[in-house]
């Protein structure tokens, strides 16, 4: 981690699209950067280094995600990241080891993007899912989301539509409507200390695979659901836009704040968000401007930015000097004793500042997901009638 401000940049308004195409491209060169043509597979992180970045590891979850954005791109652009390989090609990949996999999010996520592409061999990983549903009966919320995403995506069979209920019913099982946020787990995988504590990945996605249920099926509950966690999310960023990282499941308040990730300002909230618009629920564009704004112009860096184009990668996170994650795991602790509770003066004992520059392909993968040039073109086109 390193505690230099970095360069700044402006404040998104008329400008928003050219600075959205800008991080487009920066993805596009990054995930280049980050593809293991030997493996066929994406690095698991890319680290800055005096000399130059460098790789580290292989992930078949990551190479998923990444795929996913990639597959809404032009051919040539995704040979060029590819190294000369089809979408198709990559996901064949993943296919033939999905059978092995005993991963739900990585098998969700592979069965996801196959049936996206309508990949011959979708169905390994569709089998290969349903199986896992019935076997693990206790999941994490993010997986359980990715799956349900992975069901409502293609076609729709008596099988199909069966196990798409399954994930629907087991994700709402998490949710808590006192707070409007759901749970990090399905069952007792978390420690006790931990049991209350939900992360922003675990309120997005379900708000993303809600929104898309209800699309594919009408469900007015699923809507009902992404809708209040939505609202609730939203009525808790940041003065500057952050979206905060780990919330009391118990009471739908924020347990602790940093760190910050890109990833979350960029693409994730984004994601959730447009799903949920596009099911008939909230518009949060504003919501959404204000999280891309901290990413330009982040207060904790004094107005700097993650971005940096020259190692074509957005680093990771904005954390806290603390000891490696004192802060969140004593507010935990403190607060699983009663919800009210605290841990006093962390800001002034623990400011925000270090930077994690460290890049992982998911992220610059979930950012073209969810910022497809139809998206940008329709936002310039709302800008300059505006």
């Amino acid at each position: 981690m390193t505690t230099a401000t970095l360069q700044r940049a402006p404040r998104a308004t008329k400008g928003w699209p050219q600075q959205i195409r800008a991080l487009r491209d920066l993805s596009l060169r990054g995930l280049a950067r980050m593809y293991l043509p030997d493996e066929q597979l994406f690095a698991f992180r890319v680290r800055k280094a005096p000399d130059r970045p460098r790789l580290e590891g292989i992930s078949y979850r990551y190479t998923a995600i990444a795929l996913l954005g990639l597959v809404g791109e032009e051919e040539d652009a995704v040979r060029q990241v590819l190294a000369g390989k089809s979408s198709r090609d990559l996901c064949g990949r993943l296919l033939a080891d999905v059978i092995a996999m005993d991963n739900l999010g990585d098998v969700a996520l592979t069965a996801w993007v196959s049936r996206i592409l309508e990949h011959v061999e979708a169905p390994r990983a569709l089998g290969r899912l349903k199986a896992l549903l019935n076997e693990q009966h206790e999941s994490y919320t993010v997986e359980i989301a990715w799956a349900l995403s992975a069901l409502c995506e293609g076609p729709q069979d008596d099988a199909v539509t069966a196990a798409r209920e399954q994930a629907a019913e087991r994700l709402l099982s998490v949710y808590s409507p006192r707070a409007a946020l759901f749970r990090h787990h399905s069952g007792g995988a978390v420690s006790a200390v931990r049991q209350h504590v939900a992360c922003f990945a675990d309120l997005v996605y379900p708000i993303q695979a809600l929104a898309r249920h209800a699309v594919a099926t009408g469900d007015a509950r699923s809507l009902e659901v992404a809708e209040q966690c939505a609202a609730r999310v939203c009525s808790l960023i940041g003065p500057a836009g952050q979206w905060w990282w780990h919330y009391d499941a118990r009471t739908g308040k924020v347990l602790e704040r940093y760190p910050v990730y890109a990833v979350h300002q960029d693409a994730m909230g984004p994601m959730a968000l447009f799903a949920l618009h596009e099911a008939g629920g909230t518009d949060y564009r504003a919501e959404i401007e204000n999280g891309w704004n901290w990413l330009h112009a982040a207060p904790e860096l004094g107005g700097g930015t993650l971005i940096d184009p020259h190692n074509e990668a957005i680093w990771r996170k904005v954390a806290r000097r603390e000891p490696r994650k004192f802060v969140r795991s004593a507010q935990a602790a403190v607060s699983r004793l009663h919800s009210a509770i605290r841990v006093p003066l962390v800001d002034l004992l623990f400011p925000p500042g270090p930077i994690d520059d460290e890049c992982r392909p998911y992220h610059l993968g979930w950012l073209l997901y969810s910022w497809p040039e139809r998206r940008v073109a329709e936002i310039e086109r709302s800008l300059e009638a505006s």
